[in-house]
């Protein structure tokens, strides 16, 4: 065995110098062969490892293994539905303990429907028949797989889109055993392409809402109550992918989205839509219409497999709650979409009381998580002094991380996104860094 590899302490040796690791036996030794396979690798490769540190790199190693790895973040990017940090943040909500009725009718004491806890807020919101998947790529699929198995969907060659981390419509319609049929341009489609395309094996007319972008100019594409006419004329379902899924009117706040109502009054079958964006709840793929076609729906087997946990359904339900009775502060992403510039200068005022360093600017947020795009938010900005690479990578490691955003060569700060009670942590965060 070659001198540096000898130099190793064996697995055992680490073990037996870890009594104090409140950890399996066999985690440790599971670990301690982990480490002691990346140092003969290393060695292999032409670098020394450092024997005498492989019980510290394997103490570590299962120090890390105790800490959760999903964590709270502040985030004060200034994009509100952050993909990477969650999209929407939480609605705050109390996870039951114990045992719950999500599949018990308590009234009539036998077994019920894991969706009847959502079904009728869905109903008041949408005055439509709704279920709820796991997200919406999953609700495209369910409606793919039962409605246009096997035939046809037409579909805008205008809209076929990539909807995030390389999904995209054509590959999720062959996985759902749909056929794709092309119709127009990418910038213009006319009515009398879908008149043209349908034909005895089509099954569906598909309509994708572009939410992650936007095409200008020479462009055109059917009014939806033009569509829905030919369908009912050829006796085909219309099912729209309104992907952000804005059930309130945020028009008044700077942010102009098609609201899932004004699809299905213009005479959507069905529509579906996500639930962690606009609606400001939990990941879950929304499904509503007409009441047939969520009935073959929820019988089709992939809805089981698609169907939402107990967690994500009582937080779904909490966020469609209160989305009902208009509580519109209790869902943080409507709440800080509807945050006035001038409250945002006064809580960014109040944290430059405490850290007169800091600097104003104005500035703008976003929407993001693929909603409403070219369309921000007036905001003001707290800008950190120092550099910025250095400050960032400095509130990333703090407790809790803070996420901010470098522009322009400086880091700044956008309280939109920041939740009022973070403020003190944030404010906690900004003194850690020293010379501000």
């Amino acid at each position: 065995m070659p001198a540096g590899l000898r130099k190793l302490p064996s697995v055992e040796e680490i073990a037996a110098s870890l009594p104090d690791v409140e950890a399996p036996r066999a985690l440790i030794v599971s670990e301690a062969r982990r480490v002691l396979a990346e140092m003969r690798a290393q060695w292999r490769a032409g670098q020394e490892p450092d024997a005498a540190q492989a019980a510290a790199h394997v103490r570590e190693s299962v120090a890390r293994l105790a800490r959760p790895s999903l964590r709270r973040v502040i985030n004060a990017t200034g994009v509100i539905l952050h993909t990477n940090l969650g999209r929407a943040p939480a609605v705050p909500f109390t996870p039951l303990e114990g045992y719950s009725n999500l599949e018990y009718d308590l009234a009539a004491g036998q077994r019920g429907k894991r969706d009847s806890h959502l079904a009728p807020l869905i109903e008041r919101l949408l005055g439509k028949s709704g279920i709820a998947v796991n997200n919406n790529a999953a609700a495209v699929l369910l409606v793919l797989n039962e409605l246009a198995r096997g035939g046809e969907a037409i579909v805008s060659r205008g809209e076929l889109i990539e909807i995030g981390d390389g999904f995209r419509i054509p590959e999720i319609m062959a996985a759902a055993g749909a056929e794709l049929r092309e119709v127009g341009t990418t910038n213009r489609t006319h009515i009398d392409d879908y008149r043209a395309a349908a034909g005895p094996r089509t099954r569906l007319i598909l309509r994708v809402h572009p939410s992650n972008f936007r095409i200008r100019g020479f462009t055109s594409r059917p009014r939806l109550p033009e569509l829905a006419a030919l369908a009912r004329e050829r006796g085909l379902p219309l099912y729209e992918d309104l992907g952000s899924g804005c059930l309130a009117d945020l028009r008044p706040f700077g942010i102009d989205e098609p609201r899932v109502s004004e699809s299905l009054d213009a005479g959507v079958n069905l529509v579906s839509f996500s639930g962690d964006k606009l609606l400001g709840g939990p990941q879950a793929g929304l499904i509503a219409g007409d009441p047939e076609l969520v009935a073959r729906l929820r019988r089709n087997p992939l809805f089981r497999a698609l169907r939402l946990d107990k967690l994500i359904t009582q937080a779904l339900e909490q966020a469609l709650r209160h989305m009902l009775f208009e509580r519109w502060s209790e869902i943080p992403a409507l709440r800080m979409i509807r945050a006035t510039a001038q409250e945002i200068r006064q809580r960014a005022e109040r944290i430059r009381a405490a850290i007169p360093a800091l600097e104003i600017l104005e500035g703008r947020s976003v929407a993001g998580g693929g909603s409403a795009p070219e369309q921000s938010l007036p905001t003001w900005l707290l800008a950190v002094p120092g550099d910025a690479m250095a400050r960032e990578q400095a509130l990333r490691a703090s407790q809790p991380p803070v996420i901010g955003r470098i522009e322009d060569d400086r880091l700044v700060l956008d309280l939109r996104t920041v939740l009022e009670e973070e403020e003190d942590l944030l404010t906690r965060a900004l003194r850690g860094l020293g010379a501000l």
